[in-house]
């Protein structure tokens, strides 16, 4: 035997030695380790089954109100949105029933809806901030503009996403309050701003035109 096996053999026998002497002290640690990696694997895979089980669920119960909703059923489909379990699916339910009591003639409940959703702290703030906008456009064929206003005046802030929106309800309003001055400031504070998006830009041109036989000269 050469002096290079002898050297490989003793060495390959020095690191056996130190394997047994490791696994003796630690083996039943990494054994336990490994339980415990696969025990978790199986409660992560057991808990998104779970999930999904229960989001497919309340799928199926937020189709169902939505169809009372349709069924002119909107006060029955509050309830059943407002009864399923996954939060998310319950805040649209009941964002979605209140835009139908809006839209059958029943302003009054949908605003008290949208009021609601508003102020529920647990709700996404930007579906909280959608529900205050859709009451401010369900209120802008009646409301007085100073309470309309006041709903409005945050949004309608430079910088705020919800501002051309907001702009917009609020020279709606003046326009049907023959306020024609205040109506024109806002359709001129949509038509200055670069970020208007292309749709609501062609509205507030319109208005714009319809605007100015009325509008004080400037």
């Amino acid at each position: 035997m050469s002096d290079e096996s002898l050297f490989r053999e003793v060495d390959e026998e020095v690191r056996q030695e130190r394997f047994k002497k490791l696994w003796g002290r630690y083996g039943n640690a990494v054994i336990g380790a490994g339980v415990l990696i696969i025990v978790g694997v199986a409660g992560m895979e057991g808990w998104r089954y779970v999930q999904l089980k229960q989001s497919e669920a309340a799928g199926d119960k937020f189709f169902a109100a939505a169809g009372l909703v349709g069924a002119g059923k909107a006060a029955d489909a509050v309830k059943d949105f407002e009864a399923i379990g996954q939060t998310g699916f319950a805040d649209l339910g009941r964002l979605r029933a209140a835009a139908e009591l809006v839209a059958g003639a029943r302003a009054e409940e949908g605003v008290k809806l949208y009021d609601a959703i508003a102020a529920d702290a647990g709700i996404d703030q930007t579906l909280r901030d959608i529900a205050r906008i859709r009451a401010a456009a369900a209120l802008a064929d009646s409301e007085a503009f100073a309470d309309l206003e006041s709903r409005l005046k945050e949004f309608a802030a430079p910088g705020n996403p919800w501002r051309h929106v907001a702009r917009e309800i609020m020279a709606a309003a003046q326009f049907r309050l023959k306020d024609y001055a205040g109506a024109d400031k806002q359709v001129q504070a949509i038509l200055a701003d670069p970020e208007t998006p292309a749709a609501l830009r062609n509205r507030a041109e319109k208005m714009s035109q319809l605007l100015l036989p009325m509008a004080p000269a400037k």
